[in-house]
This record gives C-alpha cells, sequence and structure tokens, in this order.
C-alpha cells in the first residue's frame, strides 16, 4: 500500500448521520412502545378493575369544591346491580350502545349541524367514549383529547364486551362530589345497594350524570323529575337489555 493512499485514507471524511431519519426512527419507536403499552393496560382492564381514573385525580387535586376530599368508591361486579340501572344508564346515555362500535355517527353528525348553527346541543359521547375519557384521559375539551378519546374507544370497543365496558362505566361514573360508581350513589343517596334500586331510582340516579356536582337525586329538582320521566319512556321503548 502506497503512503499516498494511507494518508488519503486518513483524511476521509465520514458521512454524516441524517439527524432528521434518527429522529423519525425514534419516534416510531416510542410510538410502537406507548401502543404496545396502552394495548397492556386495555387488555388487563378487561378483567382487572380500575384502581382509579383521571377523573378521580383531577376532582381530587384540582376543581375547588372536590379538593383533597376523600373518593367514594365502592365496586360492585355488573351481576350484583338491579338490571333497570343499566337500561336507565342506556335509555339516557346512549340508546344504541348495544348496537353500534363505540360511535354514534348520526348523533355526531346532528351535533356538528347544531354547532354551525350556533343551537344548543346535546352531547354525543357515547358510553364508550365516556370511558375512554373517564378511565384514561383528561377532560379539557380540546381537539387533541377528543382524538386520544376515538382511539382508546376503538380499543375498548374491540378488547371488551359491551357487558365489561358498562361493568365499568356504572363503577367509575361520577354521581356526586367525590363520588363515583352506582354502588357508593346508592348507598349515599339512597340507603340501600345498588342490586335493590327499583326502576324509578335508576332513572332518577341517571339524570345526575351530566352535572353530577351540582345535582342530587336525594333532593331533585323539577327538572329532574321531569328527565326522570322521560329516561323511564325510553327505558320502556328499549326493552329488554341483555348483556
Amino acid at each position: 500500500m502506497s503512503s499516498k493512499t494511507s494518508i488519503a485514507e486518513q483524511y476521509i471524511i465520514p458521512k454524516r448521520v441524517n439527524t432528521f431519519n434518527w429522529y423519525f426512527k425514534g419516534l416510531v419507536i416510542l410510538a410502537i412502545a406507548v401502543i404496545m403499552a396502552t394495548t397492556c393496560v386495555i387488555i388487563l382492564h378487561r378483567w382487572i378493575n380500575p384502581t382509579t381514573t383521571w377523573l378521580m385525580v383531577e376532582r381530587y387535586f384540582v376543581n375547588n369544591s372536590t379538593r383533597l376530599k376523600p373518593v367514594n368508591q365502592q365496586w360492585i361486579g355488573i351481576k350484583s346491580i338491579s338490571p333497570h340501572v343499566a337500561k336507565a344508564a342506556i335509555a339516557a346515555e346512549d340508546n344504541l350502545f348495544l348496537t353500534h362500535k363505540g360511535f354514534d355517527f348520526e348523533s355526531i353528525r346532528k351535533a356538528q349541524e347544531d354547532i354551525t348553527l350556533g343551537k344548543r346541543f346535546r352531547g354525543a359521547s357515547t358510553i364508550s367514549m365516556q370511558v375512554a375519557k373517564n378511565v384514561y384521559l383528561w377532560h379539557n375539551r380540546t381537539w387533541t383529547r377528543k382524538v386520544f378519546e376515538a382511539g382508546f374507544t376503538v380499543f375498548i370497543e374491540t378488547l371488551w364486551s359491551k357487558r365489561r365496558i358498562m361493568e365499568v362505566y356504572l363503577n367509575v361514573a361520577e354521581f356526586g362530589p367525590s363520588v363515583y360508581g352506582i354502588e357508593a350513589a346508592s348507598k349515599k343517596y339512597f340507603n340501600k345497594s345498588a342490586s335493590a334500586l327499583t326502576k324509578n331510582e335508576a332513572a332518577l340516579m341517571m339524570t345526575v350524570l351530566p352535572s353530577p356536582l351540582k345535582r342530587n337525586p336525594a333532593s331533585p329538582s323539577a327538572y329532574m323529575k321531569q328527565y326522570q320521566q322521560r329516561v323511564i319512556k325510553t327505558m320502556h321503548n328499549i326493552g329488554e337489555v341483555k348483556l
């Protein structure tokens, strides 16, 4: 080997690392890891009950009316919940729960039309979407959260049964300041277990959900009583509910 070649080899400039490609690959790997971890958590929650939710954390640390107040929640299996409760939840919150795949596109379309026309609109969130939001996500109304909510809803609908979705929903839903789940709410407001709730009580309990920090089923307003009758009527129209 000549001395000229050796000197030239010593001064070969190494190829520059493509910083963009390096970052892109890193982000792809991170995204895959996050998706895999999320999938594992959601799969585990098919059988293991969530010990806490983001809503509970937000209320405990952020909300002025519930800050640092002990969480009142008592998990109960769906077999031990009065069948009137699940039917009332479907009647009040999500009429198509048993047939949709996580999204009620007709309600979403109507909500978009109302927004465009400047009308007051009813939320288009399904029970599955509410579970995704309550258990896994923050509650600020942003498009970012909505995108994540849609993703988690797809995971939940794919990996859980409708029965499990309803069970988690009834156990994490907020029924009053620091009161979560139908069992804790039943004992607080009606002094009985959720297994003993009547049709009227179940319907009245669901009138709390749109505004749980302000409404009290033990002392219902005139509006809550009217809403209760609408829920009962819808329950009759729905017929038998099998989960």
